[in-house]
């Protein structure tokens, strides 16, 4: 695969990026952490612009998700799970993976659509349970940009910086994601305890409500 990669990417330029991450999104078991770096490595060459990689790659991952979310807004989750069970080996993903994500989606909301496009593992799949949860679209996808611009943008500079040795990336890029990942939910906690101590002290300053 990796070669496979490697040549899209020098034959086709910024289509070549754009494209490989629409498939990336399509059928999870295509790395991104390849995809982007590689990218990053070959701007740092001078064979390419990495705003413009940058750029390209972050619209194929949107193009990407799209239909995973109307596979969510259509078939529901109980048909979903059918069919990944089913057929879900060809995408990398199961009925279980679906409802971790579905709960996930269901708890955070908006905020695990911005935040999972940093997290391996769980960047594609949270489009499903947004379409599930029938979020509005257009907050779908900018929420969805914006997280996608920020690992889209780590994972290309980490190849810019990297150089040759851009396949080094999925090294660090581990211990980083569950450090983010680790960050976000303590982040969500402390919001969600916050606001359950603001409405206990709102409803004692007025006990009729």
């Amino acid at each position: 695969m990796q070669e496979w990669i490697i040549n899209i990417t020098n034959s086709l330029g910024y289509l070549g990026i754009g494209l490989l991450m629409f498939l990336e999104n399509l059928f999870p078991p295509i790395p991104s952490e390849l995809i982007m770096p590689l990218a990053g490595f070959t701007a740092s060459q001078g064979k390419m612009d990495i705003f413009l990689a940058i750029a390209a790659g972050t619209l194929g991952t949107i193009l990407g998700a799209i239909p995973w979310y109307y596979a969510g807004l259509l078939l529901g989750e109980q048909r979903l799970c059918l069919l990944a069970n089913r057929y879900g080996k060809w995408f990398g993903i199961s009925g279980d993976d679906i409802l971790k994500a579905t709960r996930w989606f269901n708890r955070h909301g908006i905020k695990a659509v911005l935040f999972c496009r940093l997290v391996p593992g769980v960047r594609t799949l949270i489009s499903i349970p947004a379409g599930i949860g029938k979020m509005p679209l257009v907050p779908f996808l900018f929420y969805s940009t914006i997280g996608t611009i920020a690992w889209v943008s780590l994972l290309a500079y980490a190849g810019f910086a990297l150089g040759s040795n851009y396949k080094l990336v999925d090294t660090y890029i581990d211990p980083i994601s569950k450090v983010v990942l680790a960050a976000i939910a303590i982040a969500l906690t402390v919001f969600i305890l916050r606001r359950t101590v603001f409405k206990r002290k709102a409803q004692k300053k007025d006990p009729s409500s």
